[in-house]
């Protein structure tokens, strides 16, 4: 535990069907231990190959796109609501970060537990949280719980 006495649980989140089976997870243990909660979300700009495809649809109209930062913070605050709506202290972070499990791995220092999905891809261009899972197991301070969506 944490000096302030709270079990701490560190999850990634990036909208994936993956991540939200880790949200509710970790939601749910955070709950039972009457911890907290560090919600995280890393981002990076796409690589400048993939603007023409993302602003220029098949028809040649130019498309309004979110940034990345602007995506990664909505689902952010969707994580943070569904926190709160199970009565759970909870705090974000939004991460621009090539590296995911980096990102998750600065946020753990002092976690009790960090909880990922088994993979994802995220819910869209520029997030990431996928594979990240073998790095953060691999460089975790603490235990690392990946969820695993059930078997069909």
């Amino acid at each position: 535990m944490t000096d302030t006495g709270s079990f701490v649980i560190v999850v990634g989140f990036d909208g994936s069907e993956n991540s939200h089976l880790a949200l509710t997870w970790a939601v749910e243990e955070a709950r039972q231990r009457n911890g907290q909660l560090r919600v995280v979300t890393a981002w990076s700009k796409p690589p400048l190959s993939w603007y023409p495809a993302l602003l220029e649809t098949a028809a040649g109209e130019i498309v309004a796109e979110d940034s990345p930062e602007k995506m990664a913070g909505t689902v952010q605050a969707e994580a943070l609501k569904a926190a709160e709506d199970a009565g759970v202290a909870a705090s974000g972070q939004v991460v621009h970060s090539d590296s995911p499990a980096s990102a998750l791995l600065d946020v753990a220092k002092d976690a009790d537990l960090v909880v990922v999905g088994a993979r994802g891809h995220g819910g869209f261009n520029g997030l990431h949280m996928g594979s990240v899972s073998t790095q953060v197991i691999g460089h975790a301070p603490c235990p690392v719980l990946v969820v695993r969506p059930k078997a069909a």
